[in-house]
């Protein structure tokens, strides 16, 4: 059988005997696709540091009948997050953008928004500062999987929150106006409403350069996240890890 070739970003990958590699590929082909690395751990010449998570790749591989696993021929690195200072909070990002894609993706279902979206938020996140990023990412993947309710008005009256205050609960789909929030109910701000807006209109490289404390729009994450995890049906390991990032 013919080898594949298609645009990839390394999610994930798990060691599997001796020298053998089990990845996790984001694929634009054909979307995500679970392959074996057959002696990843010694060739440098098919492989290199081509495995390492979030590295953009041109990946080579091939399926094989009644297998319901690839086999990872050989990767040639296009772009590698290593190629800039890796910290701790941007180590944490990319953690996290693995980590979502790899949660909500299907297997083997083709998304070229969400690559896109991945490639323009691996660049995002090339310097120091990672919330303006993370905020984007968040914000679109929840959009793009059909997960983002409304923000204009009251889920529960339908009242218009245009200048209102906006609530949401942990338990709940959307936001609530005063009237109707729930016990425990979480405030989104009016200004993170807007630059949730603002983000739908523009590319991320919009707002590179703009100063982006962990502050702001940590409500609007605050959101997004809870929404993301209820639809999956599980904690984001690395949502924890972020908010204990010092601001």
């Amino acid at each position: 059988m013919a080898l594949k070739e298609s645009e990839a970003i390394v999610l994930r990958t798990y060691p599997l005997r001796e020298a053998d590699l089990l990845v996790t590929l984001f694929t634009r082909l054909e979307g995500k696709v679970r392959g074996v690395a057959r002696s990843a751990k010694k060739s440098k010449r098919r492989f290199g540091g081509a495995l390492e998570p979030l590295t953009h790749v041109r990946a080579y591989y091939e399926d094989r009948e009644k297998m319901e696993l690839a086999r990872l021929d050989s990767c040639e690195v296009l772009e590698s997050p290593l190629a800039t200072t890796v910290t701790y909070p941007r180590a944490v990002a990319l953690g996290h953008v693995a980590e979502v894609l790899d949660e909500l993706l299907p297997d083997r279902e083709a998304n070229d928004a969400v690559f896109r979206l991945a490639l323009s938020v691996l660049v995002g996140l090339r310097g120091s500062d990672v919330w303006m990023p993370v905020t984007y990412f968040d914000l679109w993947m929840t959009r793009l999987m059909g997960y983002l309710p409304d923000f204009s008005e009251c889920m529960v009256c339908g009242r218009a929150l245009d200048g209102s205050r906006a609530f949401f609960h942990v338990l709940a789909d959307g936001l609530m106006c005063a009237d109707d929030k729930r016990l425990a109910s979480s405030e989104m701000s009016a200004e993170s409403r807007t630059l949730a807006g603002q983000m739908f209109r523009a590319p991320l490289d919009n707002f590179a350069g703009t100063p982006w404390p962990k502050k702001r729009g940590a409500d609007l994450r605050k959101f997004l996240l809870q929404s993301l995890e209820r639809h999956i049906e599980k904690r984001l390991v690395t949502a924890g890890m972020l908010e204990k990032i010092d601001a």
